[in-house]
């Protein structure tokens, strides 16, 4: 379903090459104007440049995502200018990888810094506005190096984990004011990548193939609380389930009593999304009344 962004403002964070070129470029096409955010000044000029020279309307703004100030100065510059905000698509990153056992713990809090911290600080930036105008889609950048694993990784993967947490809590406290939140899991050769893929599969792997789930996943029809996973023209739903579960008796409360019965509390069958966490509490309860009745 094609999407139409017609007198939208949208920030895509990072955007002055990779992915977020790619994004920001594909809203420009499809009307929206572009807020195109860099720590590099020469990057985002240019490519604000290329969305103005297809008759597209953009700007750039040049700010770390790491410095709350400086979000909320652009943001304030954005309102300024054009007097909302309608989409925020966080896709700002870095890399610091190295196994666990070599890793600074200064490379891990820069990752988790720029990937989480600098996301939150963007959300938390145009969250009032956004409530305000009973409108928002925001797009979070996860990995499945966060939510399947990936060696050398441990600070990336933590942050691009902890996106799927800040999405599933906005969502929840978005959802009276239709503001829609969404994770993009995201493959492509990028700056980023290189080295790490063939010549032969980094032309399959172009960042233009991911750009249409930004487009689904921000647009006036966007889900919410989704997790797509999108590379080389190919796109998919990430879920997270937790199986039924099962009641174990006060005598049977024991790691040997788990033991024998983890194939069933593992078994998938009945195994559903939960809405909350709360959600999980009423389940456990009424399992354990459900017992205790029989």
């Amino acid at each position: 379903m094609d999407k139409d962004f017609t007198g939208r403002i949208a920030i895509v964070t990072g955007a002055g090459a990779g992915l977020g070129r790619s994004h920001a470029l594909a809203l420009g096409r499809d009307g929206a104007r572009v807020v195109v955010n860099d720590r590099d000044a020469a990057q985002a000029a240019a490519v604000a440049a290329e969305i103005c020279a297809m008759g597209g309307d953009a700007v750039a703004a040049v700010a770390d995502v790491a410095a709350p100030d400086q979000i909320a100065a652009m943001v304030a510059r954005v309102m300024g200018r054009w007097g909302r905000i309608d989409v925020l698509v966080n896709n700002a990153g870095l890399l610091r990888d190295k196994s666990f056992a070599k890793m600074d713990m200064a490379d891990f809090d820069q990752v988790v810094a720029v990937h989480l911290g600098g996301s939150a600080a963007c959300c938390h930036a145009v969250w009032p506005i956004m409530r305000a105008q009973s409108y928002g889609r925001i797009l979070l950048t996860t990995s499945t190096s966060g939510l399947f694993g990936n060696f050398g990784q441990a600070n990336y993967g933590a942050a691009k984990a902890g996106m799927v947490g800040l999405m599933n809590v906005l969502h929840i406290e978005g959802q009276k004011h239709d503001i829609r939140v969404n994770c993009l899991a995201p493959t492509a050769a990028t700056a980023m990548t290189d080295g790490l893929v063939s010549a032969e599969d980094a032309a399959l792997l172009a960042p233009e193939a991911v750009s249409p789930a930004v487009l689904f996943l921000t647009g006036r029809d966007a889900p919410s609380r989704v997790i797509m996973g999108a590379g080389a023209g190919a796109f998919s739903v990430i879920h997270i389930l937790e199986t039924a579960g099962v009641y174990l008796a006060p005598n049977d409360r024991t790691a040997a009593g788990i033991a024998r019965q983890f194939a069933a509390i593992a078994a998938m069958p009945g195994a559903a999304s939960l809405p909350s966490a709360f959600d999980q509490t009423a389940k456990f309860v009424a399992l354990a009344r459900a017992a205790q009745n029989a």
